[in-house]
């Protein structure tokens, strides 16, 4: 049995309202739409390729692509409202792809959140590593 890379994460409601409290002030709106955009993912329903994007994200590296490890801007609106810098995006090779593909991990640096998205940045799904 493989242990996931970031066993020692905290919870995912923990982490989805840690990240939503550290943003600052949240109207009603804004919690209402990041609540429908962002959904959750049990970490063993990942495809197998994202756990060795986890896994590279653990080492620091090396990765396939130059543009892994570098800010996501969170232009969508979709995750929850951070500085600039807090979000870093990775690539999760999809087979078959000629380029980088749909796939990502998005991750939150100061509650240490993982974000999975299959669609590229259309929606989100925050890691569940207790299920």
């Amino acid at each position: 049995m493989r242990f996931p890379p970031r066993i020692t994460r905290i919870g995912t409601a923990a982490a989805l309202l840690s990240a939503l409290l550290v943003g600052g002030t949240v109207s009603a709106t804004s919690a209402n739409a990041t609540a429908t955009a962002v959904g959750t993912i049990c970490y063993g329903d990942l495809p197998s390729q994202a756990y060795d994007t986890l896994e590279l994200i653990e080492q620091g590296g090396p990765f396939p692509y130059d543009q892994d490890g570098t800010v996501f801007q969170n232009r969508e609106g979709i995750l929850p409202s951070q500085s600039t810098g807090y979000y870093h995006e990775y690539t999760v090779i999809t087979p078959g792809s000629s380029d980088r593909g749909a796939r990502r991990i998005v991750t939150g640096e100061e509650t240490q959140e993982d974000y999975y998205t299959a669609d590229h940045y259309e929606s989100f799904d925050l890691v569940d590593y207790d299920c």
